[in-house]
């Protein structure tokens, strides 16, 4: 494992993971609680997280042979992820920098009443971001927004992967998922 992985887990598991008894978004419980939130809005995580994570994204694009134009996901969670991805893409590799967006639970109620915000445009190859799947329900949510607006999207990029069926049902949707952490390796 490299160092920045390791780091990063290191992390993912003072800050951002609890184990006990709760509730999740999709009304299931679980023993295991996962707020990405806390390390991804760190200054070092989001570091962290830029680096590992532009390096898993230029590994896949050279692997399927695409080319990307942007990266986001459903607000919150992937919103911090995609920015340390693309600050991170604009860093290393300022001709290929990756535009970032998000999309919104909800069409905005005011002005032209978009769903994504930010740097998106009909047409773009896109990478999808989550920062944690249980069923995988925010990321298909996004995508469909996503699709909606013309969006096309190569692969879908996780912090963690809960290993609760999300990854099968992202993946039944002819998206391919990519973890940069499970709950196996984040325990192993």
């Amino acid at each position: 494992m490299s160092e920045t992985k390791e780091l990063l887990k290191a992390m993912l598991l003072e800050k951002s993971i609890r184990t006990g008894e709760f509730t999740l978004a999709s009304g299931k419980t679980s023993d295991l609680y996962v707020d990405c939130r806390v390390t991804a809005m760190d200054p070092f995580g989001a570091n962290l997280i830029g680096e590992l994570g532009y390096e898993v994204v230029q590994q896949e694009i050279a692997s399927r042979g695409v080319d990307i134009d942007a990266i986001g996901g459903m607000t919150m969670g992937a919103d911090p992820i995609s920015l340390a991805i693309g600050m991170t893409s604009a860093r290393i590799s300022p001709q290929e920098a990756l535009d970032v967006f998000t999309v919104r639970k909800e069409p905005k109620g005011h002005g032209r009443g978009k769903r994504i915000e930010g740097n998106f445009e009909t047409g773009d190859q896109i990478i999808l971001v989550d920062d944690v799947i249980t069923t995988g329900g925010s990321a298909l949510k996004a995508a469909d927004a996503i699709e909606a607006e013309g969006g096309k999207i190569a692969f879908c990029i996780v912090l963690v992967d809960r290993e609760e069926g999300g990854r099968e049902a992202i993946e039944a949707r002819g998206i391919p998922v990519v973890s940069l952490f499970t709950r196996t390796s984040l325990f192993a």
